[in-house]
């Protein structure tokens, strides 16, 4: 994906962005054996060569990949018990990625991981309130002033939770299936709502984070986000 030069040169430690901007138009910065001056200018990380004053500039090529999350893995690059990370579903030979967010160790589906820090930041930063799609299917049937309940928020350990959107709700036996928007992201949060109105979970799947779904990835299975649906991530 490309990015403007002079965010490049700042995630790569040269300075501030407003020095890196310095840096070009003083003529400093070299592409491809070219030199740049032109501020936006923009560049593949990874597959140009970047120079600032003869010297190359590293900078670790972005990596953007959406994941299906089986149940038993958590969300953590460092565990000292040894429990079965999400990480490690990603190949050893890729650049070392984070995942964006987290899912309980005990939630599936839909997990984004990169080692970009801005776009992770645009997806988990509460003022942006990015989208997220939730499956569960819960104990017991959920009547419509439950959901009305859902819709307008509930209590739990002094956070008001709301969901954004309730729908696709469907009785599987004596129990429901539905499908909730949120958001928000707190931490096990469609878990706590569902649980304050009295229908705890039994299954939660994510299905999706803004535009990007899970669509026919199998649990353990990876693939990298498309150049459209970054944007798509970032742009909205």
């Amino acid at each position: 994906m490309l990015v403007r030069l002079q965010k490049l040169l700042a995630e790569a430690g040269l300075g501030s962005r407003r020095h890196c901007e310095t840096l070009i138009t003083a003529g400093q910065v070299h592409v491809n054996g070219q030199p740049v001056t032109t501020l936006g200018s923009k560049v593949e990380p990874g597959t140009d060569r970047v120079t600032v004053a003869g010297v190359s500039v590293r900078v670790e090529r972005k990596i953007y990949i959406a994941l299906n999350k089986p149940a038993g893995y958590i969300c953590t690059s460092h565990d000292p018990q040894g429990r079965r990370r999400a990480i490690d579903l990603i190949p050893v030979d890729l650049p070392r990625v984070y995942t964006v967010g987290r899912l309980d160790g005990d939630t599936e589906g839909l997990l984004l991981l990169t080692n970009d820090g801005t776009f992770s930041l645009r997806l988990t930063h509460p003022r942006y309130k990015m989208p997220k799609t939730y499956r569960a299917e819960v104990a017991g049937v959920l009547a419509d002033d439950q959901i009305d309940q859902l819709l307008r928020g509930v209590w739990s350990d002094g956070e008001l939770l709301r969901a954004a959107q309730v729908f696709g709700v469907r009785s599987i036996g004596a129990d429901t299936e539905l499908q909730l928007v949120l958001r928000e992201g707190k931490k096990r949060q469609v878990r706590r709502m569902l649980a304050v109105v009295g229908c705890p979970v039994r299954r939660l799947v994510r299905l999706s984070v803004g535009k990007i779904s899970l669509g026919n990835l199998k649990p353990g299975q990876w693939r990298y986000l498309t150049n459209e649906e970054i944007r798509s991530l970032i742009t909205d």
